[in-house]
């Protein structure tokens, strides 16, 4: 008897660039203060990548992209530096992993982490220029896997 061989199924990611307006999304957070960081952070971001914001799904502004590959197998792109301001924290995105940052993160000023996520509650809890040189670090480091403008992976 045999079996028949099984098909993937194709899943779509939830979180993709979309053509939605940063400005509105920024201008849509309640607080003043936040919106402020957020202008910040997107200064900082296209900075670092050469890249304008765009959002990602309905509340991440990511900055560039490049191909992830879950354990899964599927494949799909993410920003290469994001950051979404939720309710109690400024949430960036840091895609290499926060590991290899501890000497800065040492020096950065009160925050938490997770694997890939650096939590702050405002920009004025931080170093300045420790977060640019987090930020400038982390993109140089996703330079090789970087999908160049106009160009697919």
């Amino acid at each position: 008897m045999s079996s028949s061989p099984k098909t993937a199924t194709k899943t779509v990611a939830k979180t993709i660039a979309t053509a939605a307006s940063v400005k509105d999304f920024i201008a849509s957070q309640p607080n003043e203060a936040r919106r402020a960081d957020c202008l910040a952070l997107v200064k900082l971001m296209e900075t670092a990548t050469s890249e304008k914001a765009r959002l990602w799904g309905s509340a991440i502004v990511g900055f560039g992209a490049y191909q992830i590959q879950y354990a899964g197998g599927r494949t799909g792109d993410w920003p290469v530096v994001a950051f979404s301001p939720r309710k109690g924290d400024l949430t960036l995105y840091i895609m290499p992993g926060l590991d290899r940052y501890a000497e800065l993160l040492a020096q950065l000023g009160t925050h938490k982490t997770g694997k890939s996520c650096l939590y702050i509650k405002r920009l004025a809890d931080v170093d300045g220029a420790v977060l640019q040189a987090l930020i400038e670090a982390s993109v140089q480091a996703m330079a090789p896997q970087r999908i160049t403008p106009g160009k697919t992976a």
